[in-house]
């Protein structure tokens, strides 16, 4: 199936849970809430439609690597550049799969990544592009169109998270 990103807001009273159980804010099913299937069904029909909010989950399937790469700072700008946070993390791999990779971002840290996220545009794209080499073997104008697609959508999760005061906890996993 593949490693995927899923994100969850959660209403800045749950902070400090969200910071001590991650976990208590993620679903036991993130698949199943992005793809509009019964959670923990062996067998279900889908309709690859998000059923939790988007005010409330954000889905970036296999995006992540690249709004990762997208994000990612020249080594020495770590600190400046914060939407890179909302990207970072590998799961570590052993024999039988990967541990995935969570992050709790506070509601205090949201408005600096929607900022900085909000200044990626498509001319920040296509010049991260000439050297982007996609592990699909995409078309390079598929993959702008692409890596564009869930960069507008984080842009509207983080601005929505940030304009409602919460957090969010995400996996890549």
């Amino acid at each position: 199936m593949g490693i995927r990103y899923y994100a969850y807001a959660f209403d800045a009273e749950l902070t400090q849970q969200a910071i001590d159980e991650p976990h208590s804010i993620l679903s036991s099913d993130p698949l199943a809430d992005a793809w509009g299937m019964e959670p923990h069904a062996s067998v279900s029909i889908t309709m690859f439609e998000q059923t939790s909010p988007k005010r409330d989950m954000l889905y970036l399937d296999k995006a992540w690597s690249a709004l990762q790469s997208l994000t990612d700072p020249p080594s020495g700008a770590r600190g400046e550049a914060k939407a890179y946070r909302m990207f970072e993390g590998r799961v570590i791999m052993h024999d039988m799969g990967w541990d995935p990779w969570i992050r709790t971002i506070t509601p205090e840290e949201i408005p600096a990544i929607r900022d900085d996220l909000c200044a990626f545009d498509e001319s920040r794209v296509r010049a991260w592009a000439v050297d982007w080499r996609s592990p699909f073997g995409a078309d390079p104008e598929d993959e702008i169109r692409y890596v564009s697609d869930f960069l507008k959508r984080a842009k509207e999760f983080v601005t929505a998270l940030a304009a409602d005061g919460r957090g969010m906890v995400y996996m890549i996993g």
